[in-house]
């Protein structure tokens, strides 16, 4: 037997990576970690009709802005048919399973009899014991236990107990030769040697019959993790309604990975009261002992408040290539890494997403700045421009600019003119930014350097007498 923990995460491609799967996905992979066992990708694509490349692609896109690697894989179901038809052929060797002929007809009046004497509807075996020799157009079933009970040991919920009554002989491999969900999942586990399988409770009703096909042939069972839905707000399943979109657009809004997994981890795993987590406390902490019984609840409120706490923790060169995008959208294609770093630590204090924080960074990178109206008609006034020459003056005998001897200057400046800070820094912060309100003036001043911010004072002056500034502008 192998002890490597090994678990998987086994996407449909017929759509966008979502919340609910983004969290199967990150439970999977930081248990594996955790363990330093093996996480492994599948790809669910026996749905043709539904499958495509653009979801498959998407699926990747948003497990690697995530940052979920795998260790094996992808491994596509639609390639491993011929696999899938060896094991139900032992199955039928072995006499587990059986061809069976009935009729959709036939099965509707199966079921009809059933619903009329108040049983549950299921096959009723007419093909169990026939012996039939692979007849054209027949489904193959699995021969399911008539009595006793199959019991779903489950790492979180506990035991959960199905009446063999209650289940019947199901279909393992359709009428065309294809094999069912339930069989190509169990048959690519026991190949894959995954031996640990967390996901949505919405599949405890298929564990029994997986359990069937496993002890069919006469496979080691692997450990079972049922964990619960994600809600919305109104305890009802999450949906586009409640803003469940796909993992990528969180991305395009502006979020980080990192405050991504944090909070979607926490839909259904704790660790004491403890709510921000970095990736490596995630992947030291995490056990299944921790994950809840009951449903988590999607709150993008509580999402954006996690996402600032991790910006302004973050160090600026990893929130960088992050940011970079954000500022490209908006025409800067900054290649200064030390630049847009120095940038990041003005701003990441006062920014809840990266598109709020690029947004706010664009006049660092602007030739030109445009002044508020309003503002413009406040702060440059007769007064200021007489400073703001002072300040140029001053500014352009400094040897060494950065940030204390600005503070020098500008405490010079407040003795010289007998004015506060704030009187000082206004017309400044507006002649820097276009905007009164910024990071502080001396930070801003050390990031665009001596040069650029002599520039834009200059600019201010020339703004303020050409305009008419001294003449109620």
């Amino acid at each position: 037997m192998n002890n490597t923990v090994t678990t998987r995460f086994p996407p449909s491609p017929t759509g966008y990576l979502h919340v609910g799967g983004a969290r199967t996905a990150l439970f999977n992979w930081l248990y594996a970690r955790h363990m330093k066992g093996r996480f492994i990708l599948r790809i669910e694509d026996t749905d043709t009709e539904r499958s495509t490349q653009a979801s498959v692609d998407a699926i990747f896109e948003a497990l690697e802005w995530l940052g979920i690697d795998w260790d094996e894989g992808p491994y596509f179901q639609s390639k491993r048919f011929d696999i899938y038809i060896e094991y139900i052929q032992k199955l039928i060797d072995s006499g587990n399973a059986y061809y069976c002929t009935c009729s959709p007809e036939k099965l509707e009046e199966m079921r009809k009899v059933a619903m009329a004497t108040g049983k549950k509807p299921k096959y009723d075996g007419t093909c169990r014991e026939k012996g039939l020799k692979n007849p054209d157009n027949a489904v193959v079933r699995i021969k399911a236990p008539l009595t006793g009970t199959t019991v779903v040991h489950d790492v979180i919920k506990n035991n959960i107990v199905f009446q063999n009554t209650e289940l019947d002989d199901f279909v393992i491999r359709r009428s065309d030769g294809t094999p069912t969900y339930n069989l190509a999942v169990v048959i690519d586990d026991i190949t894959m040697g995954i031996n640990t399988i967390i996901r949505g409770d919405d599949h405890v009703n298929n564990t029994p019959k997986q359990i069937m096909i496993y002890n069919a042939l006469g496979a080691q069972l692997p450990a079972f993790g049922h964990v619960p839905m994600v809600l919305g707000g109104d305890k009802t399943r999450l949906s586009k309604r409640h803003g469940a979109m796909s993992v990528t657009e969180y991305r395009d809004m502006g979020y980080l990975p990192d405050a991504f997994i944090n909070y979607i981890v926490r839909l259904g795993w704790s660790y004491g009261d403890q709510e921000f987590f970095t990736r490596e406390e995630l992947i030291e902490k995490f056990s299944l002992e921790n994950i809840g019984r009951s449903a988590g609840v999607f709150d993008i409120d509580k999402l954006l408040a996690l996402n600032a706490d991790h910006i302004k923790t973050s160090q600026p060169g990893k929130i960088a290539k992050h940011l970079a995008p954000f500022l490209k959208n908006l025409g800067f294609d900054i290649k200064d890494e030390p630049l847009v770093e120095g940038v990041i630590k003005t701003l990441n204090a006062r920014s809840k997403t990266l598109k709020e924080m690029a947004e706010g960074a664009a006049f660092y990178f602007k030739d030109t700045v445009s002044y508020d109206k309003d503002a413009a008609a406040k702060f440059f006034t007769p007064d200021s421009l007489g400073i703001l020459k002072m300040l140029i003056e001053s500014l352009e005998s400094l040897e060494l600019f950065d940030e204390k001897s600005l503070e020098t200057v500008f405490i010079k400046a407040m003795e010289v003119t007998g004015l506060k800070l704030g009187k000082i820094a206004q017309p400044v912060r507006l002649a820097l930014t276009g905007k009164t309100v910024s990071p502080g003036v001396f930070e801003i001043m050390n990031v665009l350097g001596k040069e650029k911010s002599i520039n834009r004072l200059k600019l201010a002056v020339s703004f303020i007498e050409e305009k008419g500034a001294l003449h109620n502008i």
